[in-house]
Order: structure tokens, then C-alpha cells, then sequence
């Protein structure tokens, strides 16, 4: 059955099982601090990566948690992961940590998951509910303060701002309807967003770079700085307060 996964159900099953891999590595609290964040990094790396390569043994792979091997940035076919974004959260016990798993073609994103484990949440690209309802007035920010841009964006539109701890976990507040917006200036990396701005996309969210063009992903570099995610409803009344500071 695996073996006849398509590519929106293969990420799926891949971060949900990461997912519930990382749970057991916070099981009965008997490792802590930087040792488990260390584990849960490589544990969830290797059984991602045997799992592509089992499945998927012909496309490349980009992971913050593996060595970038190879004529990478040329493939057509390119799987983004984040084996577990928000290692902080994950070692502190908050629910506020993800894994991202997406596979790029030609750059885009075209099938993506993003799995919030420990509230037991899975967001796929292939099925996502379309965003809408009342607009909640408020926006995501990280729990260190946020970016000045995202602060301006708050200000203009008069957006109350919510602390949130992953980038993962920022990206789906929107998709659930938690807040409106979610706009990033402090410089990341194409793992940290590529499966969430799947997601979101897919949702019917506006996802672009700052200055409204479009995001491309699997660049020989891949430091993805900037971008924002936010409903379409507000999406021209935020680039218009990025322009006077980006």
C-alpha cells in the first residue's frame, strides 16, 4: 500500500509519523535541555531521510538536519524538510513545535504537511480546508518580540499581537483561524517555511516575499529571508505597509 502513496499522501504519512517519533522522545521527561533537542533532531532526520529514500529513492532531498550533498538546486524534484522546527519549544514541553515536510517542483511547493504533534493537529496540502470567516483582527509574532516589519503591519492595521513559538506553528494559526497574519523579516531558511507556505497556499492564503513576489523554492542557497502569509482579504493593506519599510 505505501509503496502506491501519492506524493500528498506520502507527506502526510511523513510527518505524522515523525510526528508521533518526537512525542516518544519527550516521553516521561527522561531526557531534557539541549539532549533532547539534539535527539529529537537526529532521530526524526534519520527516519525521514530512510523513508524518502525507500520510497522516493529518485528525488533529492534539502533538510535543515542533513549535509546539502550534491547538484541539489538543479533536480526537478526536491523534498524541503524541517525534521523539527522549534527545538526550543520542543525541549521547553510547549505544544509550539512542527514538523515540515514538502516536495518542491521546479520550486514550488506541490505537495506539503505540516504536523503540530503535540496537538495532535496534521495539515496537508491535498486537503485543507479553504480559510474564511470573520477576520480575527489579530496577528503572529514571535515569543522574542518579533521584526520591526511585523510590528509596522500590526500598527497600520491595528492587529493585536499573539506570541507564538515555531515558525510552523505561526503559519498554521492562520490556516486554523487563530489570527490573520504572519509576516517574517528576521531571515530563515527554506525549510523553515517551504511546507507551511504549501499548506497555506493550498488554503487560499496570500504567501508572498515582502515585496509582494513570488516565493521560489530549492535556490542553490537556500536562505529564504523573508515573507508573509496572511488572509486575502488584508493582503493588499499589508504589502502596502511593507512598501514604506521594506
Amino acid at each position: 500500500m505505501s509503496a502506491q502513496l501519492s506524493d500528498g499522501e506520502l507527506a502526510a504519512e511523513i510527518a505524522r509519523g515523525a510526528g508521533r517519533i518526537l512525542l516518544g522522545v519527550r516521553h516521561g521527561g527522561l531526557l531534557d535541555g539541549r539532549l533532547i533537542g539534539d535527539a529529537g533532531d537526529q532521530i526524526a532526520q534519520a527516519w525521514i531521510g530512510a523513508a524518502l529514500r525507500r520510497r522516493r529513492p529518485h528525488d533529492a532531498v534539502l533538510s535543515e538536519e542533513a549535509d546539502d550533498v550534491g547538484d541539489r538546486s538543479t533536480a526537478e524534484r526536491v523534498w524541503i524538510i524541517d525534521p523539527l522546527d522549534g527545538t526550543s519549544e520542543f525541549c521547553h514541553g510547549t505544544a509550539d513545535w512542527a514538523v515540515h515536510v514538502a516536495l518542491t517542483v521546479n520550486g514550488r511547493p506541490t505537495a506539503a504537511a505540516v504536523a503540530i504533534p503535540a496537538r495532535d493537529e496534521l495539515f496537508r496540502s491535498d486537503d485543507v480546508e479553504q480559510v474564511g470567516g470573520s477576520l480575527t483582527g489579530r496577528i503572529a509574532v514571535s515569543r522574542y518580540g518579533g521584526s520591526y516589519e511585523s510590528a509596522h503591519v500590526a500598527n497600520a492595521l491595528g492587529l493585536q499581537r499573539v506570541s507564538i513559538g515555531s515558525a510552523g506553528a505561526k503559519a498554521m494559526a492562520v490556516v486554523r483561524g487563530d489570527v490573520d497574519a504572519y509576516v517574517h523579516a528576521g531571515g530563515q531558511y527554506e525549510w523553515d517555511n517551504c511546507a507551511p507556505v504549501g499548506v497555506c497556499d493550498a488554503a487560499g492564503l496570500h504567501c508572498s516575499r515582502l515585496d509582494g513576489s513570488e516565493i521560489i523554492y530549492n535556490q542553490r542557497m537556500p536562505y529564504m529571508p523573508d515573507f508573509v502569509i496572511c488572509r486575502r482579504e488584508i493582503a493588499d493593506d499589508v504589502l502596502s505597509a511593507l512598501d514604506n519599510v521594506w
